[in-house]
């Protein structure tokens, strides 16, 4: 049975520490946290989520974009668990786009990322995989990336002019 875990906020150190790489994907502590990861996710309106996130210091995360609240033009896919992921390649295009954290609540930030970018991941079976990845999706991995090397959006952003309360964000943009 997967449990909604607690989500770190801004502050918490695991927040800002590089995580370890996973040695045994079948560990069964693994298997666990790849559910409650995913239960975790859904239950807060996100669309992807990183171990850090819940001061689990591994290299993991959930890609689970979909239509929500917080991302109410959000393509659809499956729940997948990207087990030590890597970015191998990146479009020389660059997008800005708005993101948000559940880690950072309350704020949207107007954030760079690759419009396209190759990359390589275990899946929770095991098995590598090699896909690329476009807009939305391309910049929800490499948001989830980043949590991974210590770093999170706000660190990315090109001026305080491009931040906006998740209140102005959902009346000027969403909507």
């Amino acid at each position: 049975m997967a449990t909604v875990l607690q989500i770190t906020q801004l502050g918490h150190p695991l927040l800002r520490q590089p995580a370890r790489p996973i040695a045994n994907v079948q560990d069964p502590l693994v298997q666990s946290l790849v559910d409650d990861l995913i239960a975790t996710v859904m239950a807060a309106n996100g669309v992807g989520i990183a171990a850090p996130q819940v001061a689990v210091a591994q290299r993991l995360f959930i890609l689970a974009s979909r239509p929500n609240s917080r991302y109410p033009h959000a393509p659809v896919m499956e729940p997948t668990a990207m087990i030590n992921p890597s970015v191998t390649a990146c479009s020389e295009e660059v997008v800005k786009d708005w993101e948000g954290c559940l880690s950072i609540p309350g704020i949207r930030g107007l954030v760079p990322r690759y419009k396209s970018i190759e990359v390589e991941y275990t899946n929770r079976q095991g098995h590598q995989q090699k896909r690329v990845l476009t807009d939305f999706i391309a910049r929800i991995f490499q948001h989830e990336h980043d949590h991974l090397e210590g770093i999170v959006f706000l660190d990315r952003l090109e001026s305080t002019l491009d931040l906006m309360t998740e209140q102005e964000y959902q009346r000027q943009i969403v909507y």
